[in-house]
């Protein structure tokens, strides 16, 4: 029962986290699909472009407790932390690649916090802070969040937490700093905005 709990929680943390907040929330707020304009991107930051800083706030939230959630009930059922490692890069890769919108979803920074929230509260914080400090300097959220994505894994390993975990969120760094090779791109010629 146990091996056939975990394989429910992988399949339900892909299925939420293929739930494409950005495109949801600009549909019933009557916006722009996020990916018809701006970089493309169903996510939060491109959702402000449409100008509703509402609808980014709501977007931001719903990718973040799509990763968030799944971990949390994944402690709550009492489930190893393996398997709670394998339902948080479940539901990351849900939001990456949904299978509701044809594979094409977001960068995955919101989830990802969401997920390491899950993970560890000191984890979650940690990240956070760095992406704001960063933010706060630069005020370019690319750079804030491959920055605070690149020391996730060193918090992770700094805190103590299992190697299962730190080897997730590692996954996890990977994924997100390939899903913004545009962005690094345009950092290095220095014209990110």
């Amino acid at each position: 029962m146990t091996n056939l709990l975990l394989i429910l929680f992988i399949i339900g943390s892909y299925l939420f986290g293929s739930i494409a907040t950005a495109i949801i929330v600009s549909k019933l707020m009557n916006l722009p699909d996020p990916r018809t304009h701006g970089s493309g991107n169903p996510g939060a930051t491109n959702v402000l472009r449409s100008g509703s800083k509402i609808a980014a706030l709501l977007t931001l939230i719903g990718d973040s407790l799509k990763g968030l959630l799944p971990v949390i009930l994944a402690k709550f059922w009492d489930i190893s932390i393996t398997g709670q490692a394998l339902i948080a890069l479940a539901a990351f890769l849900g939001h990456l690649y949904p299978i509701f919108f044809n594979f094409r979803g977001g960068k995955g920074v919101a989830t990802a916090l969401g997920v390491l929230f899950g993970l560890s509260l000191f984890l979650g914080l940690a990240v956070a802070a760095t992406w704001l400090i960063i933010f706060i300097i630069s005020r370019i959220s690319s750079l804030s969040a491959l920055t605070a994505t690149l020391l996730a894994p060193f918090y992770a390993w700094l805190i103590n937490l299992q190697m299962q975990i730190i080897i997730a969120v590692l996954v996890i760094a990977i994924f997100i700093f390939w899903r913004h090779q545009s962005n690094i791109r345009k950092l290095l010629m220095r014209q990110e905005p």
